[in-house]
């Protein structure tokens, strides 16, 4: 593991304070994580040392670890994504909304639980929250809807198939494997008072804490700088075993789009989605934020670059949310990653399979790509572009764009694609194209319309 350079921990300190000194911030802890470590840290105001080793609460960051334990059901075969609530979980106003649709926010769940405002009070059971339809606030699937109560009925859900309570489920199936030993669902230990900042002066206010049963799996967890951290490696790709790195790349790719948000933001399946502002082509960074009365906390990755950045405060409000983001940045202009020489390779296909092909007149070219993938996209100019993994009996799946979750059948006359015939030369007529090919070929363009 390098450390980073000190004149880029210069920088990141120096954004870190001037986000704790301007958001008012009673303390703060910030932290960068590379090549599988926590590689630097900070903490800001009435923090005591070791900084990394204080509890924050996490807030909705709690969804992620949520999502985690609904994906191993999923793996195990327990559950689909796409059965209805219903199967596996009975008394509640969404059972015909999926379990895809409550993990990405698309079932069209209320907001909030009924009752009292359920961050600040004490908790109960989902049965005595007493849910009807009126908890149910839009058609399922029609658009994005940030549900705290859909996570809480998640959370019910992991409790119902396990036959005990989600927050022994996520401790020892996700926080243990991965050793976020302190990682709890109260705070336990060293852990930081959280805090209301006056708005108009300097002087702070306790906030309550309680423990919020039924809706504890949407914000209940609290998490030291190093645990969090851990989270950002598993986020990164070093599951420890929790998941699949497949499964992991699923909860990455966007579902449900939040078209409020000032720049591209999106959600996966537990986690936040968002192509930053003002960041190069390409980047997408994958986290959560989270908040709860006196607290807030962010991590985000660049699975890219591989790195992550996290940020834990106890304030209820005021803070740059964005520094994380922030950090990441700052590293990425300080310190980009230095890309693995480029080494020859075996292509997964014969070569002759490869390069131009025409969607009816339309170039595209087929590529082989790192990882033992194809690529199918335009050639000079726009198209519809895909990756393509490996399928079952030499076919090809599409992972991603236009084509994602398309059968792609190669031959050495045409591709075969969703119905659509790719061949060797504008509308071959030795292919099997679709509606055929004109008798005469291609001739000069007429002076005039043909009569008919």
């Amino acid at each position: 593991m390098a450390p980073l350079l000190p004149t880029t921990t210069r920088t990141l300190l120096a954004r870190t304070a001037r986000v704790q000194a301007e958001g008012r911030a009673p303390s703060l802890v910030a932290g960068v994580v590379r090549d599988g470590e926590l590689v630097w840290s900070a903490g800001r105001g009435a923090v005591s040392e070791p900084h990394r080793d204080v509890q924050y609460r996490l807030g909705s960051i709690s969804k992620t670890i949520t999502a985690i334990t609904v994906l191993r059901l999923r793996d195990e075969g327990r559950l689909d994504l796409d059965d209805p609530l219903e199967k596996h979980l009975t008394g509640t106003p969404f059972g015909d909304r999926t379990i895809g649709q409550l993990l990405s926010h698309l079932a069209g769940a209320g907001a909030e639980s009924p009752g009292q405002w359920w961050e600040r009070t004490p908790g109960t059971t989902l049965d005595e929250l007493g849910l009807s339809e009126a908890d149910v606030v839009l058609p399922a699937a029609r658009r994005f809807h940030y549900s705290n109560l859909g996570f809480g009925v998640l959370g019910e859900l992991v409790a119902t198939a396990r036959g005990r309570a989600w927050a022994e489920v996520a401790r020892d199936e996700v926080l243990v494997p991965l050793g976020m030993r302190r990682t709890t669902p109260r705070p336990s230990g060293r852990a930081a008072q959280g805090y209301a900042v006056h708005p108009w002066a300097d002087v702070v206010q306790v906030e309550p804490e309680h423990d919020a049963v039924a809706m504890a799996p949407a914000g209940q967890l609290w998490a030291t700088a190093d645990d969090l951290a851990r989270l950002g490696v598993f986020l990164l790709g070093d599951t420890g075993g929790v998941l699949s790195p497949d499964t992991v790349e699923e909860m990455t790719v966007p579902a449900g789009v939040d078209s409020s948000a000032p720049a591209w933001m999106a959600y996966g399946l537990g986690v936040q989605v968002q192509r930053p502002p003002d960041a190069p082509v390409g980047t997408v960074l994958v986290g959560h934020g989270g908040s709860m009365p006196g607290f807030l906390a962010g991590l985000w990755v660049d699975r890219t670059e591989g790195t992550g950045a996290l940020m834990l405060a106890n304030t209820t409000s005021g803070l740059d949310n964005g520094l994380a983001a922030g950090l990441l940045a700052d590293v990425r202009a300080a310190e980009p990653r230095i890309a693995a020489a480029w080494a020859p390779s075996p292509p997964p296909v014969p070569v002759e399979l490869l390069g131009p092909w025409f969607w009816g007149p339309a170039p595209y070219v087929l590529r082989a790509v790192p990882g033992g993938l194809l690529h199918l996209g335009g050639l000079g100019r726009p198209g519809r572009s895909s990756r393509f993994r490996p399928g079952p009996d030499g076919t090809w799946v599409g992972m991603d764009g236009y084509f994602a979750g398309e059968t792609l059948r190669l031959d050495e006359v045409a591709l075969n694609l969703a119905t659509f015939v790719f061949t060797r030369t504008p509308y071959d007529g030795n292919a099997p194209v679709p509606g055929g090919v004109a008798e005469d070929g291609w001739t000069p363009a007429p002076q005039r319309a043909p009569e008919r």
